[in-house]
Protein backbone atom coordinates (compact mmCIF):
# COMPACT_ATOMS: atom_id res chain seq x y z
CA UNK A 1 0.00 0.00 0.00
CA UNK A 2 1.28 3.89 -0.66
CA UNK A 3 1.36 5.93 1.87
CA UNK A 4 -0.72 8.62 -0.07
CA UNK A 5 -3.44 5.91 -0.82
CA UNK A 6 -4.11 5.30 2.71
CA UNK A 7 -4.65 9.17 3.20
CA UNK A 8 -7.26 8.56 0.30
CA UNK A 9 -8.95 5.29 1.54
CA UNK A 10 -9.69 7.21 5.03
CA UNK A 11 -11.10 10.44 3.19
CA UNK A 12 -13.19 7.58 1.17
CA UNK A 13 -13.82 5.62 4.80
CA UNK A 14 -14.88 8.72 6.43
CA UNK A 15 -17.40 10.02 3.43
CA UNK A 16 -18.89 6.30 3.40
CA UNK A 17 -19.06 6.58 7.20
CA UNK A 18 -17.53 3.00 7.42
CA UNK A 19 -16.40 3.13 10.94
CA UNK A 20 -14.32 -0.14 11.60
CA UNK A 21 -12.35 0.69 8.30
CA UNK A 22 -11.81 4.04 9.08
CA UNK A 23 -10.81 3.24 12.84
CA UNK A 24 -8.26 0.52 11.37
CA UNK A 25 -6.91 3.08 8.80
CA UNK A 26 -6.50 5.64 11.49
CA UNK A 27 -4.62 2.92 13.48
CA UNK A 28 -2.18 2.36 10.67
CA UNK A 29 -2.23 6.28 10.01
CA UNK A 30 -0.65 6.81 13.77
CA UNK A 31 1.47 3.80 13.68
CA UNK A 32 3.33 5.64 10.17
CA UNK A 33 3.24 8.95 11.96
CA UNK A 34 5.05 7.40 15.13
CA UNK A 35 7.88 6.05 12.75
CA UNK A 36 8.21 9.10 11.12
CA UNK A 37 8.52 11.45 14.30
CA UNK A 38 10.22 8.64 16.42
CA UNK A 39 13.12 7.53 13.49
CA UNK A 40 13.10 10.93 11.97
CA UNK A 41 12.99 9.82 8.30
CA UNK A 42 10.42 9.77 5.84
CA UNK A 43 8.43 7.16 5.10
CA UNK A 44 8.23 4.38 2.15
CA UNK A 45 5.93 2.64 0.74
CA UNK A 46 8.22 -1.19 2.08
CA UNK A 47 7.62 0.49 5.68
CA UNK A 48 3.60 0.70 5.03
CA UNK A 49 3.85 -3.21 3.81
CA UNK A 50 5.84 -4.45 6.91
CA UNK A 51 3.88 -2.03 9.15
CA UNK A 52 0.69 -3.93 8.35
CA UNK A 53 2.27 -7.12 8.31
CA UNK A 54 3.06 -6.36 11.90
CA UNK A 55 -0.30 -4.94 12.73
CA UNK A 56 -2.15 -8.25 10.86
CA UNK A 57 0.14 -10.52 13.19
CA UNK A 58 -0.87 -8.49 16.47
CA UNK A 59 -4.14 -8.27 15.76
CA UNK A 60 -4.64 -12.25 14.64
CA UNK A 61 -3.32 -12.69 18.17
CA UNK A 62 -5.87 -11.00 20.03
CA UNK A 63 -8.28 -12.08 17.75
CA UNK A 64 -6.94 -15.73 18.98
CA UNK A 65 -6.57 -14.93 22.83
CA UNK A 66 -9.98 -13.56 22.36
CA UNK A 67 -11.36 -16.90 20.74
CA UNK A 68 -9.87 -18.89 23.32
CA UNK A 69 -10.55 -16.89 26.47
CA UNK A 70 -14.61 -17.06 24.45
CA UNK A 71 -15.13 -13.30 25.09
CA UNK A 72 -17.90 -11.69 23.30
CA UNK A 73 -18.71 -12.61 19.91
CA UNK A 74 -19.29 -8.59 19.32
CA UNK A 75 -15.06 -8.08 19.69
CA UNK A 76 -14.82 -11.20 17.71
CA UNK A 77 -16.02 -10.42 15.23
CA UNK A 78 -14.40 -6.79 15.09
CA UNK A 79 -11.31 -8.08 15.19
CA UNK A 80 -11.95 -10.23 12.51
CA UNK A 81 -13.09 -7.70 10.35
CA UNK A 82 -9.86 -5.43 10.76
CA UNK A 83 -7.89 -8.53 9.94
CA UNK A 84 -9.52 -8.51 7.00
CA UNK A 85 -9.51 -5.01 6.40
CA UNK A 86 -5.94 -4.96 6.77
CA UNK A 87 -4.76 -7.89 4.89
CA UNK A 88 -6.83 -6.07 1.65
CA UNK A 89 -4.09 -3.59 1.39
CA UNK A 90 -1.02 -6.11 1.40
CA UNK A 91 0.26 -7.36 -1.89
CA UNK A 92 -1.35 -10.07 -3.44
CA UNK A 93 0.53 -13.23 -1.85
CA UNK A 94 2.38 -15.97 -4.15
CA UNK A 95 1.29 -19.38 -3.13
CA UNK A 96 0.27 -22.35 -4.77
CA UNK A 97 1.38 -23.33 -7.97
CA UNK A 98 3.41 -20.39 -8.32
CA UNK A 99 5.07 -20.62 -5.43
CA UNK A 100 6.49 -24.10 -6.40
CA UNK A 101 7.88 -22.68 -9.62
CA UNK A 102 9.21 -20.12 -7.96
CA UNK A 103 11.05 -22.39 -5.56
CA UNK A 104 11.80 -24.56 -9.05
CA UNK A 105 14.08 -21.76 -10.20
CA UNK A 106 15.73 -20.87 -6.87
CA UNK A 107 16.49 -24.19 -6.47
CA UNK A 108 17.90 -24.48 -9.85
CA UNK A 109 19.63 -20.77 -9.20
CA UNK A 110 21.59 -21.55 -6.20
CA UNK A 111 22.21 -25.48 -6.44
CA UNK A 112 21.04 -26.11 -3.77
CA UNK A 113 20.54 -29.70 -2.22
CA UNK A 114 20.61 -30.04 0.89
CA UNK A 115 18.74 -28.51 3.81
CA UNK A 116 21.71 -26.39 5.13
CA UNK A 117 20.88 -24.27 1.74
CA UNK A 118 17.32 -23.93 3.10
CA UNK A 119 17.97 -20.29 4.49
CA UNK A 120 19.94 -19.67 0.90
CA UNK A 121 16.97 -20.21 -0.80
CA UNK A 122 14.53 -18.57 1.25
CA UNK A 123 16.71 -15.72 1.28
CA UNK A 124 16.66 -15.91 -2.86
CA UNK A 125 12.57 -16.26 -2.19
CA UNK A 126 12.36 -13.31 -0.25
CA UNK A 127 14.20 -11.20 -3.14
CA UNK A 128 12.21 -12.54 -5.52
CA UNK A 129 8.71 -11.76 -4.04
CA UNK A 130 9.96 -8.80 -2.33
CA UNK A 131 8.48 -10.97 1.03
CA UNK A 132 5.38 -11.74 -0.48
CA UNK A 133 4.81 -15.32 -0.07
CA UNK A 134 3.56 -17.97 2.42
CA UNK A 135 6.83 -18.91 4.53
CA UNK A 136 5.34 -22.13 6.36
CA UNK A 137 4.66 -23.33 2.96
CA UNK A 138 7.47 -22.84 1.05
CA UNK A 139 9.49 -24.03 3.96
CA UNK A 140 7.23 -27.23 4.42
CA UNK A 141 7.86 -27.28 0.34
CA UNK A 142 11.49 -27.04 0.80
CA UNK A 143 11.85 -29.27 3.32
CA UNK A 144 10.39 -32.34 1.11
CA UNK A 145 12.75 -31.58 -1.67
CA UNK A 146 15.75 -30.88 0.12
CA UNK A 147 17.21 -34.20 1.43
Amino acid sequence: MKYDELKDEIKAAMKAKDKPRLSILRQVHGEIKNIEVNERRDIVDADVDAMLKRLIKQTKETLDGSIKAANDQERTDTLAAQVSILESYLPKQVTGEELDALIDEVLAETGAATKKDMGRVMGALTQKTAGNFDKAAAAKTLGQRLA
